[in-house]
């Protein structure tokens, strides 16, 4: 009998063990996509005559705060920012403004997507709380939209301010002065909406505002303008172009690298920049040279044995003298290197990078065959700014070229000399490209550069045309491309950025609407109407809070 009790109690046990590890879903209800409410505020939400220095709002539910520091705008700024509390899950919060208002004045708390419900974080979007300091709320708006001058998008949480267009103002404003009214895309939207203005002249201004100061700051920020001055109340659209400027050329102080090199760091543009290196009153001769991939000029000089050395910087109306110690240190070699290592397409020319600038070149001892070993006629171009030597030559698909290089065949400028190298590239098929004719269509005006970027915006084929609406691209790499048109206004076949002072804009860059598949042996044919303008796709939002509803014991 009680072998028999031990056996039901036994098999009880394992029957409830294997009950707790079943997983099983809770059913509580639907989910809560409700988003919280203001049940009330003391003051009122849009009081008028404000004069206190704390305000009280009260929700229907627990709330909590997230990214408040980016989400939060505040127009007009304010000079001290407002302590706001509790910064843990509350149903109310406190605004203590730790500033002096200013006299009729309409002041808006933007709060953003910062307010969300403690359970399911659903978001009070876009709350705003406005009181004014006078006898009226000023309710007059202006909107528009925000764009890159040179990138397909533009980034997010970008500022778009008003300054007081009165007797006292002056271009410098954006650089030292903090707004009238500000709004911010914050990171989902590319429009803008200013609103609760007063009537009159304002300076119109969007800016990427990387301190987060309300204060251009050139070396980082990116601005947008609009060069006349606008009126409110008025029912225009704006749309505001975001440009890094090129800054003002400025060199900084000399580091030496070998003992045969300066490198000089600087900012702005290097065209036309004087350089002179002095062992006392005695010039040296110099080659000057870029830093790869670096806001640098490398400075070369012969090896000497002196202390000192003195470095003369000038460019338009900027000068500066460095003076350096010079150490004993190794001096730079020769060394050759292929950007080309395995294949080499039809659209590129065969470039060999030099570690120290090349002052003499014989051909003569240089020997390019194909794989039946015929010779081919090659011509080369050396660019000494960027130290790269250049082979062009006919290339046929299919074929196996080698490069026989003798001794002798360079030279540096400290009169080193290479030894042998042997470079071996390979050509693909015809089959192996594709082509891409694109015909532009209400093209504005001549010249203009039109880009073949991968989704990045990274350039991978360009095209200068002066005249010419049908552009093409042969043999190109199979690949997902975009189109970029620039128009040139300049004639210089860059894109050049805008200046704020200058009140000059950026050079106008226009996007293709979709991605271009090229494949393999394909010709495709491409209408780019550049009259349309490029929209971006709205961006997907992941959705985070998705949980495992299972349970386990």
């Amino acid at each position: 009998m009680l072998k028999n009790n031990f056996k039901y109690i036994l098999l009880l046990l394992v029957l409830t063990m294997v009950g707790c590890a079943k997983r099983g879903s809770i059913t509580g209800g639907l989910k809560d996509t409700i988003a919280p409410v203001l049940k009330m505020s003391f003051p009122k939400n849009f009081s008028t005559n404000f004069k206190g220095n704390e305000i009280k709002l009260t929700f229907d539910e627990y709330i909590k705060l997230k990214d408040l520091k980016k989400q939060l705008i505040i127009s007009p700024p304010m000079k001290n920012e407002p302590l706001i509390l509790p910064t843990t899950t509350s149903k109310y919060l406190t605004i203590k403004i730790n500033d002096t208002l200013k006299p009729n004045t309409t002041y808006s708390f933007n709060f953003g997507q910062s307010i969300e419900d403690n359970n399911e974080g659903n978001p009070y979007n876009q709350f705003k709380y406005v009181f004014s300091t006078g006898e009226n709320i000023d309710s007059l708006t202006l909107s528009g939209s925000v764009k890159d001058a040179y990138n397909k998008e533009v980034e997010s949480f970008v500022s778009v301010m008003l300054y007081d267009v009165n007797d006292k103002f002056k271009d410098s404003v954006v650089y030292n002065q903090t707004p009238r009214y500000i709004t911010n895309t914050l990171d989902s939207l590319k429009t803008f909406k200013l609103e609760n203005l007063k009537a009159g002249k304002y300076l119109l201004v969007a800016m990427k505002d990387y301190n987060s100061n309300n204060k251009f700051n050139p070396k980082k920020d990116k601005i947008g303008f609009k060069k006349e001055f606008i009126t409110i109340p008025n029912d225009t659209t704006y749309e505001l172009k975001l440009f890094k400027e090129v800054l003002p050329f400025k060199a900084y102080k000399p580091i030496q690298t070998s003992g045969n090199k300066l490198i000089l760091p600087f900012e702005g543009k290097t065209n036309d920049v004087k350089i002179t290196l002095k062992n006392g009153a005695e010039i040296l001769p110099t080659i000057i040279t870029k830093f790869p991939k670096k806001d640098s000029l490398q400075v070369w000089f012969k090896p000497l044995k002196v202390d000192s050395l003195s470095l003369a910087v000038g460019k338009d109306k900027y000068k500066e003298k460095f003076a350096f110690k010079i150490k004993t240190q190794k001096k730079d070699t020769l060394n050759i290197s292929a950007v080309q290592t395995s294949f080499l397409n039809f659209r590129e020319r065969f470039t060999l990078e030099s570690a120290t600038p090349l002052t003499k070149f014989d051909n003569s001892k240089i020997k390019l065959i194909n794989k039946d070993s015929v010779l081919v006629d090659f011509k080369t171009e050396y660019d000494d700014f960027n130290q790269r030597l250049y082979f062009d030559f006919k290339k046929e698909p299919s074929e196996k070229y080698t490069f026989e290089i003798m001794p002798g065949a360079f030279t540096d400028y400290l009169g080193k000399s290479n030894e042998k190298i042997i470079y071996t590239l390979n050509t693909k098929s015809f089959a192996d490209y594709g082509n891409l004719i694109v015909t532009l269509k209400n093209a504005k005006r001549f010249p203009l550069i039109v880009e073949l970027t991968n989704e990045k915006g990274d350039v991978l084929a360009s095209e200068y045309s002066e005249n010419n609406a049908k552009i093409e691209f042969n043999l190109v790499d199979p690949t997902l491309f975009w189109l970029r048109l620039i128009y040139d206004d300049n004639k210089n076949k860059i894109w050049d950025s805008g200046n704020y002072l200058e009140k000059h804009q950026a050079e106008e860059v226009i996007y293709f609407s979709k991605g271009i598949d090229v494949r393999a042996n394909w010709d495709v044919e491409q209408v780019f109407d550049v009259s349309i303008p490029y929209t971006p796709e709205p961006k997907k939002k992941v959705d985070k809070k998705k949980k495992d509803k299972s349970i386990g014991f």
